[in-house]
């Protein structure tokens, strides 16, 4: 891509993403691309989060999102999956095609994991969480193992439903995901798919 254009960064998620609760402004899509920009990265993020959406939503709706061209993508499906106890094999399927899809596009991937809910039980969280360990091991993808990180279960960090980040959160989410990100962002701007 040509060194002087921004380099688009598609953010395909579920209500984390989309800022659920949350003014435009403060959501993670937004305070992202601030934040990149700020750290003199000319980036523009594509905001492409639904709220309730599923990794089935995400893959129905990959080719839509991929209408914008990005140079970049970063995914974070399956919270959704995992509040409805969908079985993580479903969830692991859905993603591994959106990986390979964004990987056969040759567009560099950040995938942001996602940890079930205790509700379910300690076998179905270890299933659970090794769907994202499993798909960072098989495509060529910038994995970043939690996307709550630092954020998930603190009252002080969250909404009320103790489910979205509130704007504190979402800084705590934007901060800890800068570097990799901007490992992103390299990646793009070398051509680099892997």
């Amino acid at each position: 891509m040509a060194e002087t254009a921004p380099v688009r960064i598609l953010a395909l998620g579920d209500s984390l993403t989309a800022g659920w609760g949350l003014p435009a402004e403060e959501s993670f899509p937004v305070r992202l691309e601030q934040a990149l920009m700020a750290d003199g990265c000319d980036v523009r993020v594509i905001a492409a989060g639904v709220s309730g959406d599923t990794s089935a939503g995400g893959r129905a709706r990959l080719d839509w999102a991929l209408g914008d061209r990005p140079d970049a993508a970063i995914v974070e499906l399956g919270g959704n999956d995992a509040l409805r106890g969908i079985d993580p094999d479903q969830t692991y399927a859905n993603l591994d095609d959106i990986l390979t899809r964004l990987e056969r596009a040759k567009t560099p991937v950040l995938l942001a994991g996602m940890e079930a809910p205790p509700n379910y039980g300690r076998d179905y969280a270890a299933r659970f969480r090794r769907v994202y360990s499993g798909l960072a091991a098989r495509h060529p993808v910038i994995f970043y193992p939690f996307f709550l990180d630092g954020v998930a279960a603190n009252p002080v960090l969250n909404q009320g439903d103790g489910i979205h980040p509130n704007a504190r959160g979402v800084e705590v989410i934007v901060g800890r995901m800068l570097p990799a990100v901007k490992e992103l962002v390299r990646r793009a701007r070398a051509g680099d798919g892997r």
